[in-house]
This record gives structure tokens, sequence and C-alpha cells, in this order.
């Protein structure tokens, strides 16, 4: 029996990483906004689904909005740091994640959260959508609302909604997208059919007994080594060997996000059954990827005489099977709207040889469409062989990070349903695009803009396209907790992490003549040398020999590098 109608301005659908951020930023924004979520936990990739080392927007002035203030949170809260792996910069403990997002969400008035939804029906009125009706808890309800949210990793609302979206490869003639297969190829070949989505993976998560693996010859165990492991995972450690192959994703405490993707634990069959509306087909693949990704700790933990063992990172109240398999998969993709504007893989790579950056989406008369922007260097999951993908990285800081690219507006905005937003993987891109965009910084961001829109559109009592992009990046900018840019600058340099975990360090910093550099610390010591922060970046371009220098830097073993942070002096010889 339906209760009686509820009703809000914004109602966001889907716990996905953007989907909690749109709903925390409309309700910022000063309307009653109401968060429904299937699972228990809010994060979706972030934290619900164990991503814990996020890639992308990761030089201090592209740590910008939401994704900034979330990054600041986590080195608060996290007492050892953030500096654990080498995947990424960053990483952090799942309930640590989802502690500050659940923080975030009480802390709000107007915003209300109901966990442990089923999405039943969407209701239109023409081209608005009127009405959302779910299962909370065995009860339903019907809520009104005025702007509706799809906030989900699978683009969940779209199909109810009868928004179109696309699923699954476009051709090469399409777009003329430089990484695309031919329409030929597409419909000759069964592997576009089976594989329609870029491969998911149910993270688990391993614990160390201890910091590096020791060598054991009675046990065959040797940490640079490349043991062969079972079937299908014979070749995982291949191309890093064991030691790196098992702390590529380590978190605090000696913790290991395991989502490896060389012959690991990514999932890349029967994925269909994701899309088919069949519950039943649905808990079978989630089965079956739980087991996979057991099956892939379990020949870690094998083959390093059991250094590493399942470990405990996921609560009971997280919705989690067990402790160490994390509450929902890591989709990679799913349903993509079809907005008012979309972004192709051209709008992802440099402008020129030699230029760094994108092209600036700019509508006729020369305005910025822009309201986040991302760079991760486009990564596609399938079997088999790596997909051939356009280069869009360059050398910066000592380090490979990719070309910055930018999102307009209008991706987000759906095409045919006026009061439709996208906040989370489902906004409008195409395939080859969504390797890049759909990383945890960006999509934060995408998620904030999505609620400012949301909110702004109720209070001036519009239609979310209606709104000027300019009136949105004007809000993203003068945010007062998470001020947002929405386009990248590489000069600009906001240092927000905490001194007390840095070393400073007096060294010799030796350039390689190839954008590497190393710090030579003492007679034994030496270091590769990374930055996040363009001061030092500018002080590098300019070093053509070995040079002395003081450094305030945090040590990262595992990566092995020193994340340098200023440079205090230079000595003169």
């Amino acid at each position: 029996m339906t209760q009686a109608i509820d009703a809000v301005d914004v109602l966001v659908w889907g716990g996905g990483t953007g989907g909690v951020a749109a709903a925390i930023q409309a309700a910022r924004g000063g309307v009653s906004t109401l968060l429904l979520t299937p699972g228990s936990w809010l994060g979706g990739m972030v934290s619900a689904a164990g991503v814990c080392c996020p890639d992308g927007n990761e030089l201090t002035p592209w740590q910008t909005g939401l994704w900034g203030a979330f990054l600041r949170e986590l080195e608060r809260r996290e007492p050892e740091g953030l500096d654990h792996n080498w995947v990424s910069c960053f990483g952090y403990r799942p309930t640590t994640a989802e502690q500050i997002l659940q923080d975030w969400v009480a802390g709000e008035p107007k915003l209300l959260w109901w966990p442990g939804c089923q999405l039943l029906e969407v209701e239109r009125e023409g081209s608005l959508i009127s009405s959302v009706q779910v299962d909370v808890g065995g009860e339903h309800r019907r809520v009104r609302c005025k702007v509706a949210i799809d906030g989900s990793d699978r683009g969940d609302l779209l199909p109810l909604a009868e928004a179109p979206f696309r699923l699954g490869w476009e051709p090469q003639e399409q777009w003329g997208e430089p990484s695309a297969p031919s329409a030929a190829r597409i419909g000759s070949d069964p592997f576009f059919k089976e594989h329609p989505v870029q491969s998911p993976t149910w993270v688990v998560m391993g614990q160390l007994r201890s910091d590096r693996l020791e060598p054991d010859p009675t046990l065959g165990i040797n940490p640079n080594g490349k043991p062969s492991l079972p079937a299908p995972f014979e070749q995982a450690c291949e191309a890093f060997g064991l030691e790196r192959t098992i702390t590529y994703g380590r978190l605090p405490g000696g913790l290991v996000m395991l989502n490896w993707p060389l012959h690991g634990n990514d999932w890349h069959w029967g994925l269909n059954r994701a899309f088919s509306n069949d519950s039943t087909k649905e808990e079978e693949l989630f089965h079956q990827m739980q087991a996979h990704s057991l099956d892939f700790a379990k020949a870690l933990e094998d083959v390093s005489g059991g250094w590493l063992q399942l470990g405990n990172a996921f609560p009971t109240e997280s919705g989690s099977p067990a402790p160490w398999l994390a509450a929902m998969p890591y989709w990679r993709e799913g349903r993509r709207m079809i907005g008012k504007q979309m972004v192709i893989e051209q709008d992802l790579l440099p402008q020129t040889e030699g230029v760094s950056s994108a092209p600036l989406p700019m509508n006729e008369t020369g305005e910025l469409q822009s309201i986040a922007f991302g760079n991760y260097a486009n990564d596609h999951h399938y079997p088999g062989p790596d997909w051939p993908l356009a280069p869009k990285s360059c050398r910066w800081g000592g380090r490979w990070t990719g070309t910055p690219f930018c999102i307009p507006y209008g991706c987000l905005v759906s095409e045919s349903v006026d009061n439709l937003l996208a906040a989370d993987k489902a906004f409008s891109t195409s395939h080859m695009a969504n390797g890049a965009t759909r990383l945890q910084p960006l999509i934060l961001n995408v998620g904030q803009a999505a609620g400012a829109a949301a909110a702004l559109a109720v209070r001036v009592e519009q239609q979310p396209g209606n709104l000027e992009p300019r009136l949105i990046q004007d809000t993203l900018a003068a945010d007062l907790r998470a001020p947002a840019s929405v386009s990248p600058d590489w000069t600009l340099s906001k240092r927000h992490h905490s001194p007390s975990r840095e070393r400073m360090i007096d060294g010799v910093v030796v350039p390689d003549g190839t954008g590497k550099y190393s710090v030579l610390c003492g007679k034994d010591e030496r270091w590769p040398l990374v930055t996040l922060e363009p001061c030092v970046q500018n002080w590098l371009s300019g070093v053509t020999r070995p040079t002395t220098a003081r450094l305030t830097a945090f040590t990262n073993p595992w990566g092995p590098w020193l994340r340098v942070t200023s440079v205090l002096q230079e000595f003169n010889e």
C-alpha cells in the first residue's frame, strides 16, 4: 500500500560518490534534499566499493571543491598519513572515508538520507520527473520532487525515467574518436557484445603481516620474483614482481586494496546481467565476482607464505558480505545519459604537441562552459591485451600525470527530461571517454556541480537545462566550505597538507635529463623525487645538474619516492 506522498525540492537516487556529493551540495544550497541509497553506506567507490587509492586531480592546485575538502579531512583523520602505496598519491581506510561522508550528511539540516531503498518506479508528467516510488524497509513511499538527480554508478534512474542513454561501444565513424573500433569490427566481433562496459572489480582487502616481504628460500619466496599463480592468475606478477603486485594498493595499518588489473581480480564475464533487471541474475553475477576476488587473494597469500592475509576493513553495518569484501562492486561504467552536450575522446587530448591541456569547452560567444575538470590518463579494462588508447600524459614534477580536461555543464543535463541531472559516471560521455572521466576526484566535483545546479534551479524557479553555466561556476567558486575551480591551473600553488609528517632533508637533487629526479641523502640513501607542488616543479625545471638543497618531503617507502612539498634553501657549491 502506497503511503502518503512526501515532497522535496531535490531528490538524489544512488549511493555513488557523485550522488552523495550532489546531495550535500544541494542541501548546502538551501533547498530540501532527499538522498536515497540502496545500501547502508554512502560513498560508492570511495568507501563502500573499497577503491581507496584515488586517481587524478592529484596536483595541489587541482585539489579543489568537495574533492579537496574530502582529501584534507582524510589527512586530518588518518594518523599515519596518506602515503602508503605506488598506484596513487593517497591511500586511506574505507571506514575513514565513510565516516567523513556520514558526518557531512548528518551536518546538513536540509538533507534527509534514507538508506536501504529499492527503486520501484519513476513517474513523469510530460518532460518532467514528477515523483519517484521506492521501497524503504518494506514500506512503499512515493516522493514528489522538483529536480531529480541520478547519483548511481550504473545509471539506475535512466531507464525507469525513460531518459535516453547509451550502453556499450560507439564506432569510430560516429565521432571520429581515434581509439574507438570501426563499425564493421563492432558488428562482426562478439567481443563487443560480450563486454558492453569496462570490466568491474569486487575489491577484496588484505592485511600484511609486516612492512616488507622477506625472502624465504625454503618456500621459494622472492619479493622481486614473478611466481606463477594458479589459473586464471598465472601472469598477475609478471609485470612488477610479487611484492609490488601486493603493495600496489597499500593503505594505512598495512591494509591492502586488491584491485589488480593485470590478470588479477577484474571480472570480465556475463556483464549484461548487471543491466538485465533480473535480480536473480545479478545476484549470481555478484557471487561469482566475490569468489573470483577471494580466489585471487588466496593465490597471493599462498605464494607470499602468508605475508598477505585477508584483512578486516568493512564492518557489519557496511552491508558487506564479509569483513574483507567490499560492500558493492567497483563499477567503472554503466548507462551513460544522452545529455545536451557530451565528452568524447578528442575532448580529453592535448590540443597540439607540446600543449599540456585539452581544449577548453567554449560556447559560440566564447564563454567557458566547464563546471569541473579532471586529468586521469584514459584507462580501459577488458580481458586480454591492453586496449590501445591515444596518449594523454606528460612529465610533470618527476612523474607522469594526465592531460587535464573539462566537463561542460550540458553533459550533466538530460537532453529530453528537463529536470533530470546526472551526478556520477552516468553523465554524458562516450564509451572511450569514460575511461578518463570515471575517477573519484572528478566524480566528487561533478556531483558537487550537479547539486549546486539543482539548488540554483529550485531557487530561481527554472529547469536545470535553462541555467547559464556561468551561474553555476560562480556558485561553485563562492562556496564557503568547498570552493571549486572549474578549469585547471598548472601554476597556482595551494598547500593543504599537514606539515607534522614531513621530513626536512638535506640532499643532492640529481636530474636524469628525461624529466625524472632523485635525491641523494648521505652516502647510501637515494630516493626518487616527485612533487605535486607547482613551486617545486618550477624550481626543478631549472635544475640541470646535481644541486644541493634543503627540502621538506613526505616519505613513501612503497612508492618508493620522496614527495617534496617545498625547497627551503639551495646551497651554492
